[in-house]
């Protein structure tokens, strides 16, 4: 043992604490493309792209109710992270041609895969609303994925996030919170083509935005989505939790508020948004 072994055992014994070296911050690795099709295994996966408390586990249970569309509670699979243990793990994976965010979007992929193959059905949606804010990175994984965009109004959305707990946040956190979300909705929007729902549209005609849906992704439209019964899929604090969901049939929208009800800071992507 060197002396400086023994000087930092001795400091951690009499004085409770102990040097560490600093160790460095691996580089950001490039998002890139699958360098092979054969890299994915899933084809054409479906991404809900919404804010929190737009409806999107209302969508999703009606998609899963559709015989051939698996829409699983929220995935989070993009916080899935690969960590090179050596950098000789490391270097070998580089010979190989991947780097962390190769590796990243295998897992990734392979676990989206497993999940629709256990399903028996042959579409995969994912509606967890933090994917708002990697949707390059998942359309970078997923060429070949498809979006579909859920809005609804933005006083509605931040004051269903503030009533989710009250005690957590109050309404100007809510909205200042939920504003977040929306505005990456927004960026995801532009940067992406895709099909555009509104949560409105959507429990006053849930026929026609279903139809619609089903004719985007290139699947029958079937009658079961409108009655989705009660979904098994439903897990407390992986999406929407209330009565309304759990009723297993679609149930109406609150009332749009009155303009001189919407926050200033919403007021902006209400306009945006076609809401004002």
């Amino acid at each position: 043992m060197t002396w400086q072994h023994k000087f930092n055992e001795a400091l951690g014994k009499y004085a409770g604490v102990q040097f560490s070296r600093v160790r460095k911050a691996a580089p950001e690795s490039p998002a890139r493309p699958p360098a092979d099709p054969a890299d994915r295994l899933l084809r054409e996966p479906v991404f809900i792209l919404s804010p929190v408390r737009s409806g999107s586990t209302l969508l999703r249970s009606m998609l899963d109710a559709h015989s051939l569309i698996h829409a699983p509670h929220e995935l989070h699979v993009r916080r899935l992270a690969v960590e090179f243990g050596t950098s000789l793990a490391e270097r070998s994976m580089a010979a190989l041609g991947h780097n962390r965010c190769d590796l990243e979007h295998l897992l990734w992929d392979r676990v989206l895969h497993r999940e629709l193959v256990r399903s028996g059905k042959r579409h995969i949606v994912d509606k967890t609303p933090a994917n708002a804010f990697a949707y390059q990175r998942i359309a970078t994984c997923w060429p070949d994925a498809r979006f579909i965009f859920l809005l609804r109004h933005p006083a509605s959305i931040a004051a269903s996030w503030h009533e989710a707990d009250p005690d957590k946040r109050d309404r100007e956190q809510a909205a200042a919170d939920a504003l977040r979300y929306m505005k990456a909705v927004q960026r995801a929007r532009k940067g992406l083509t895709g099909l555009t729902v509104r949560y409105e549209d959507l429990t006053a005609d849930p026929e026609r935005e279903t139809r619609s849906i089903c004719e985007f992704l290139s699947v029958p439209w079937e009658r079961e989505m409108l009655t989705y019964g009660r979904p098994d899929v439903l897990k407390k604090g992986l999406g929407d939790w209330q009565d309304k969901i759990r009723s297993g049939s679609v149930q109406p929208g609150r009332d749009l508020p009155a303009p001189e009800e919407v926050p200033e800071t919403l007021q902006a992507m209400c306009r945006s948004w076609g809401y004002s």
